[in-house]
C-alpha cells in the first residue's frame, strides 16, 4: 500500500500523462465512482478527436479542442482532468503520400473518356470576335494552324513595314520645297517622341476588346496639324495608322478605322486657329470611326444592341479625348519649346494685345506703316502658298523696336517738328535707326512672343545697309570710299531664312516707297514694286529663300492689286458754303404745331 505521497511522486512522474500538480492532488482525492465517469469521458473523448483528420501540422489545434468536447455536466476540474488524460493520445492519424495521390489522379483522368471534335475543310473554328477557349487552341495546335516555330517570320515582316515608312517619310519631304519645319532638327525630335509613344501605347492595348477603339490615337495627327501644318499631319498619319494595328488579329477593321478617322480628324480641323476647329475634329473623328466600324467590323461579328452601344461610345470617347489632348499638348509643347502655333499667333495678334497697345500709343505712324505692310505680306503669302497668318502677325510685330524711340523715325513726327536726323553724324543716326532691330528682339522676348517672330524682327532689313545716311557720309567724305566704314551702316541680318520673311522685306520696302511716292496709276505702281525686287535681288536678299520666279510674278500682282485701293484716285469736293454765324437756321412747321 503506497502512501498519498509516494502516489502523487509516482503520477508526477509519469512521462505520458504530464499531468499538472493541482491535477494530481484532485485525482488522489476522488471517488471511485467519479473516476469511472472520467474514464469513460476521457475513452469518448478520445474516439470522437480521433474521428477527425488530424494532419502533422493540425495537431496543436486538434488538442486544444479536447476540452470543448467534454460533457457540460462535468466540474470544471473533471474537465481538466479529462482534457490532460486524453491530450497525449492525440496523434496524427492522416498522411501526405505523393505516389498515392499521384495514383489516384492519373486514375481519375483514365477514368474521363475523350471528347473528339471534328472540323471538316473550310470550316469556321472560331469566329471573328469571339473568345477564345482552351479547346479552340488546342485545335488550332493540332490543326497547324499556330506556327510558333515561324516567330522570325513575323519579325521580319515587322521589320519590312517600318524600314517602308522610313524610306517613305524621308524621301516625301526630300521632294518637297524646304520649309521652316525641315531646316530645324528640334521639329524631327519632337514628331519622333510623340509618334513613339502613341504607336507603343497603341500596342499596349491591342488585345483588349474595345479598348483599340476607344484608344486616342488620332490625337497625334491633330497634334502634328497644329504644330507644323495638315500636310505633316497627313504624312505621319498614315504609317502611324498602319503600324499600330499591323499583325494584329483584328486588324482588317481597326486598321482602317486608325487610318480614316485620323485623316477626317485633320481634315475638320483645318488650319487650327479656333476651338471650335478642335471640336469639329472631335466630331468628325466619331461619326467616321462609327461609320468605318459599321462597314468593316460590325457584319463580322455577332453582337447586341448593348455591344453596338458600347463600341460606338468608346469611339466618341476616342474623338474628343484626341481633340483635348491635340489642344492641351500643341499648348503646353509651343511654350516649352517656341513652337509657333495658330491659336498663339491670334491671340497676340489681338488689337488689345498689351504689346500691341504699347505700340499703337508710342509709335502710331509706326503703328498704321506696320498694319498696311501686313495686308500687303498676307495677301501675297496666300497667292504664293505660304503661311498667311505667320506673315501678317510677323508683319505687325516687325518695327515693334521703333517703340522705344518713337519720335526718330519719320512717320511718328509731326509735321512742321524739328527733325531729328538733321545736322546729326550720319553713322549716329544710322546706330540709332539700325538700332531698332535689337529692340524689337528685346521686347519680343520681355512680352514672350514666339521665337518664329524674332526672325521676322531680325531679318525684314536682311543685311542691307542704311542708304540715306550712307550716301550723306559718302557725300561729307567727298566721294572717298575709304574714308566710310560701309558696315558701320549696314543692318545686322541675317538675310531673309523663309518665304514668310522675305515677303516682310518686299511687303515693308513697297509700303515705305509708295507711301513716299503716292503711284497715280497701276503702271506707276507696277514700276515701283518692279524696282523694290530688282532691288532686293541686286543685293542678294532672297538667295537663302525658296522664292521663284513664279512666286516674284504672283507677289507683283498682289502688291499691284492692293496698292491699287489704298492709292485709288479721290474725287476734288467742292468747298461746302458755310453760312453766316448770324444766320437763323430755321425747319417747317408740323401740321399740329400750335406755335
Amino acid at each position: 500500500e503506497l502512501t498519498t505521497v509516494e502516489t502523487r511522486d509516482r503520477l508526477l512522474a509519469l512521462s505520458d500523462l504530464r499531468l499538472k500538480p493541482e491535477t494530481v492532488d484532485y485525482l488522489i482525492g476522488i471517488s471511485d465512482n467519479r473516476w469511472d465517469s472520467v474514464q469513460l469521458e476521457a475513452v469518448r473523448v478520445l474516439e470522437q478527436v480521433m474521428r477527425r483528420a488530424i494532419y502533422e501540422d493540425k495537431v496543436d489545434s486538434a488538442q486544444a479542442g479536447i476540452s470543448s468536447s467534454v460533457s457540460l455536466t462535468f466540474s470544471e476540474q473533471q474537465t481538466e482532468l479529462v482534457t490532460e488524460l486524453v491530450q497525449p493520445f492525440v496523434v496524427p492519424n492522416s498522411f501526405f503520400s505523393q505516389d498515392l495521390t499521384d495514383a489516384e489522379k492519373q486514375a481519375a483522368r483514365d477514368a474521363v473518356k475523350p471528347i473528339v471534335q471534328t472540323y471538316k475543310s473550310g470550316e469556321t473554328i472560331v469566329p471573328v470576335g469571339e473568345i477564345i477557349t482552351p479547346a479552340d487552341m488546342e485545335a488550332f495546335q493540332q490543326l497547324g494552324i499556330l506556327r510558333p516555330g515561324q516567330r522570325w517570320e513575323d519579325m521580319a515582316a515587322s521589320g519590312s513595314v517600318v524600314l517602308i515608312f522610313m524610306a517613305f517619310v524621308p524621301l516625301y519631304f526630300y521632294r518637297r520645297p524646304r520649309t521652316a519645319f525641315m531646316n530645324d532638327p528640334k521639329n524631327l525630335i519632337i514628331i519622333s517622341f510623340v509618334f513613339v509613344v502613341v504607336l507603343v501605347g497603341a500596342r499596349l492595348f491591342a488585345e483588349r476588346t474595345l479598348a483599340p477603339y476607344g484608344y486616342p490615337i488620332q490625337a497625334a495627327a491633330l497634334l502634328f496639324t497644329a504644330l507644323f501644318s495638315s500636310e505633316v499631319g497627313l504624312v505621319f498619319a498614315i504609317p502611324l495608322a498602319i503600324l499600330a494595328a499591323f499583325g494584329l488579329p483584328n486588324s482588317s477593321d481597326l486598321m482602317p478605322y486608325y487610318l480614316f478617322s485620323s485623316l477626317m480628324g485633320l481634315f475638320a480641323l483645318g488650319p487650327a486657329r479656333r476651338f471650335w476647329g478642335f471640336l469639329r475634329a472631335g466630331i468628325a473623328i466619331s461619326f467616321t470611326g462609327a461609320a468605318t466600324l459599321m462597314a468593316f467590323r460590325i457584319p463580322l461579328i455577332t453582337l447586341d444592341w448593348v455591344g453596338i452601344v458600347q463600341y460606338f461610345g468608346v469611339i466618341a470617347f476616342a474623338g474628343f479625348s484626341s481633340a483635348s489632348i491635340a489642344l492641351l499638348l500643341q499648348y503646353i509643347l509651343a511654350q516649352m519649346l517656341g513652337l509657333t502655333t495658330a491659336l498663339q499667333l491670334l491671340d497676340i495678334s489681338r488689337p488689345d494685345f498689351p504689346l500691341l497697345q504699347f505700340f499703337l500709343r508710342n509709335a502710331p505712324g509706326t503703328y498704321q506703316h506696320s498694319l498696311q505692310v501686313a495686308n500687303l505680306a498676307e495677301q501675297a503669302a496666300e497667292k504664293i502658298g505660304a503661311d498667311p497668318l505667320l506673315t501678317r502677325v510677323g508683319a505687325l510685330f516687325h518695327d515693334i523696336g521703333k517703340a522705344l524711340n518713337p519720335n526718330f523715325f519719320i512717320e511718328n513726327q509731326v509735321v512742321g517738328s524739328l527733325n531729328t536726323h538733321q545736322d546729326a553724324n550720319p553713322e549716329e543716326v544710322a546706330a540709332t535707326i539700325i538700332r531698332h532691330v535689337t529692340d524689337g528682339v528685346q521686347l519680343a522676348k520681355k512680352h514672350r512672343l514666339p521665337r518664329r517672330l524674332h526672325d521676322f524682327i531680325l531679318e525684314h532689313h536682311g543685311t542691307l545697309i542704311t542708304g540715306f545716311q550712307y550716301n550723306q557720309a559718302m557725300e561729307a567724305a567727298g566721294g572717298d570710299v575709304t574714308k566710310v566704314d560701309i558696315e558701320k551702316f549696314r543692318y545686322p541680318g541675317p538675310r531673309p531664312g523663309s518665304r514668310e520673311t522675305a515677303l516682310l522685306m518686299l511687303s515693308d520696302a513697297t509700303e515705305a516707297r509708295a507711301r513716299a511716292e503716292r503711284p497715280a496709276d497701276d503702271d506707276a505702281i507696277r514700276a515701283l514694286v518692279g524696282n523694290v525686287i530688282q532691288a532686293v535681288q541686286k543685293y542678294n536678299q532672297l538667295d537663302d529663300t525658296l522664292l521663284t520666279l513664279r512666286d516674284l510674278h504672283l507677289i507683283t500682282e498682289s502688291f499691284v492689286t492692293t496698292l491699287r485701293g489704298t492709292y485709288h484716285p479721290r474725287i476734288q469736293y467742292p468747298k461746302a458754303n458755310v453760312p453766316d454765324q448770324d444766320a437763323t437756321l430755321t425747319t417747317p412747321k408740323r401740321k399740329n404745331d400750335s406755335h
